[in-house]
């Protein structure tokens, strides 16, 4: 598939139409059996997920960190691979890890100063084949990966 060329209409109906380029992304969580699982819809699947087990769940579906996590290491991974197709920049693998570190006393109440949430996320390309290329690929992956993005520049969160 050569990706610039059907990315080509679709680039030039965005500069035409800018508005256009403008979607809406909607996950649902929903109650399932007992207070530590859900299920979430993002309308093309559904996924269920519970508390980790370090918090009381039962540790036999993604958490809400795994699934952070997960959106992280795909995006990377997918633009990783599109950024490669469409330089020309030859690979023989592409393989993105994304590991977060993060003290469960917070979530739990136990200790105020401890943070709720990660307090370190780290991203791990492993390319092979990129050549010279390699510190390019990754340099642009990085600036088109919508959730790194969303991550290093949270956006206003409207709770209603």
């Amino acid at each position: 598939m050569d990706l610039r060329e059907a990315q080509r209409p679709i680039k030039d109906r965005y500069r035409a139409d800018p508005d256009a380029a403008r979607i809406t992304l909607t996950a649902r969580g929903s109650e399932t059996a007992g207070a530590a699982a859900c299920s979430v819809d993002i309308g093309r699947a559904a996924y269920a997920a519970q508390a980790h087990a370090g918090v009381g769940g039962e540790g036999t579906a993604p958490c809400s960190g795994d699934l952070l996590l997960g959106a992280l290491a795909a995006c990377a991974q997918v633009t990783c691979q599109m950024v490669a197709s469409a330089s020309g920049i030859e690979t023989t693998k592409i393989e993105v890890t994304a590991s977060g570190e993060l003290d469960l006393r917070g979530t739990l109440g136990i200790d105020r100063e401890a943070p709720v949430g990660f307090d370190r996320i780290t991203l791990r390309f492993d390319v092979e084949g990129a050549g010279e290329r390699r510190d390019e690929l990754i340099e642009k992956t990085l600036r088109y990966c919508v959730v790194l993005k969303t991550l290093e520049q949270p956006p206003r969160i409207e709770i209603t």
